[in-house]
């Protein structure tokens, strides 16, 4: 299959563009039957979740069955192999010290009157990690999201996955699982999943926040259960934007883009954007001579099928670049001589691999920014998981007297314009009747004059 090279210009739309770049974050049908099966969960607990596992999954559980034994993991651990365990650990040393790294420390500040201001830092105490398992055992994803959760120092990481029909889950999911701190693990996925996690059952306790990409049923039961659980952010089918000049190798270009077709749902997206004819042309010649050697080769090709890979040349880099951030990619390459020159020019991309040796494989599994990043264009307005996704933040005031003192004119005319009587009350009843006058007019006196509640 040889893809056509779209000659894109900003100042004309084109239907070629207009119909990549259309991809819906949420599905109408995926909505609906989230909403039914919710529903029933939320009424039926486990019986529903059971009930559903077999009907969508074809896996018939008993309750005692849901949760994943110790010894199950102490057997996943056992039948791995070391160099895997080894890389599995690496991993989540890598995440781990770029989490610890990230995090925000408690501050406050001294306040004029001798007072502070400031905010801490609290993790949330019980967590639900995601982790899909359809066409690939995503260990990697328990990295990405689990590790932040650990490191945040969250007590109760709850960790739900599909099984296969034998009931069993991929011995290196499982291993992630332990090695990233997970304290409970369910044999389920999908929407009975998240509302397991959301809404709990008599022998499982509900979650406080759902993290984790998935599916569209996955995301499409993740917004209906928001408002009864925090969420991390909409995380759909895989995404990618290549920004490339003539220095790129379009063999290593090729290679990227169909790293992200890989997946195979066919609602993949990869993009390249240059302003290179040339290149444009050979990454296409380079998708027809890699796609027949990959062992995914009929997943990609249902991508490729569905126009989830676009190939566009424009007159000018920057160009390009405006075509890039109007696709707003959960991941965007920078394959260009000067990458620093552009990564300010990104201003929407859920993650930034900058430079030829930069591939998007490397933040999937190694280089230490989680993976689960907005797709859909929603990384115009949403960040990819952090370690503070697991923390949740409380602002702290100490006001002294004359901090209060000196704000209170603010307070009480605030309080007057918005007919609160109560809140002019409970600020000026510290400084007596006096103080309360003065405030009205908006002369309170300053810190060197007597203190009025002296004479109340």
């Amino acid at each position: 299959m040889h893809l056509k090279v779209a000659r894109w210009n900003p100042k004309h739309r084109m239907r070629a563009v207009d119909t990549f770049l259309a991809r819906p974050a949420f599905d109408r049908k995926a909505e609906e039957i989230a909403a039914a099966l919710l529903d029933d969960i939320r009424k039926r607990g486990e019986l529903a979740v059971l009930a559903a596992a077999a009907r969508i999954d074809g896996v018939t559980l008993r309750p005692g069955e849901l949760r994943v034994s110790a010894a199950e993991v102490d057997a996943a651990e056992r039948a791995l192999s070391a160099e895997t365990r080894d890389r599995i650990r690496e991993a989540r040393d890598r995440v781990a010290d770029f989490a610890r790294r990230s995090m925000r420390p408690d501050w406050s500040f001294e306040t004029p009157g001798g007072g502070r201001l400031g905010e801490v830092f609290h993790p949330i105490r019980r967590v639900g990690v995601y982790v899909p398992g359809g066409t690939a055992p995503l260990a990697s994803t328990v990295v990405m999201t689990a590790t932040l959760a650990q490191v945040a120092g969250v007590p109760e990481i709850v960790a739900c996955t599909p099984c296969a029909k034998n009931k069993a889950v991929r011995p290196e999911i499982l291993y992630a699982m332990k090695v990233c701190g997970v304290s409970e693990i369910y044999r389920l996925g999908g929407i009975q999943a998240i509302g397991l996690m959301a809404y709990g059952t008599k022998r499982v306790e509900p979650v406080l926040k759902i993290v984790g990409p998935g599916n569209a049923y996955v995301t499409a039961a993740k917004r209906q259960v928001y408002g009864r659980v925090a969420l991390d952010l909409v995380a759909g089918p895989s995404e990618c934007a290549v920004l490339a000049d003539d220095s790129a190798d379009p063999a290593w270009v090729a290679a990227d883009l169909l790293a992200q077709a890989e997946h195979g749902s066919g609602h993949e997206r990869a993009l390249l954007a240059t302003d290179s004819a040339a290149l444009a042309d050979a990454v296409a010649a380079e998708i027809g001579k890699q796609l027949p050697t990959l062992s995914r080769r009929q997943m990609v090709q249902r991508v490729l099928s569905a126009g989830g890979v676009l190939l566009t040349e424009s007159e000018t880099l920057e160009d390009a670049m405006e075509l890039v951030n109007l696709f707003a990619p959960e991941h965007l390459e920078l394959a260009v001589r000067d990458p620093e020159k552009w990564i300010p020019k990104a201003t929407a991309a859920g993650a930034v691999f900058a430079g030829h040796f930069t591939p998007e494989s490397a933040g999937d599994f190694a280089a230490g920014p989680s993976h689960v990043l907005p797709t859909g264009g929603a990384a115009r307005m949403f960040d990819g998981l952090t370690v503070e996704s697991f923390r949740h933040r409380t602002s702290v005031v100490r006001y002294a007297e004359s901090d209060l003192r000196d704000a209170l004119p603010v307070i009480t005319r605030f309080a007057d314009v918005e007919g609160l009587d109560a809140h002019r009350r409970a600020a000026t009843i510290r400084f007596g009747k006096e103080a309360a006058a003065a405030a009205a007019a908006d002369d309170f006196p300053d810190d060197d004059d007597p203190d009025p509640a002296a004479d109340a």
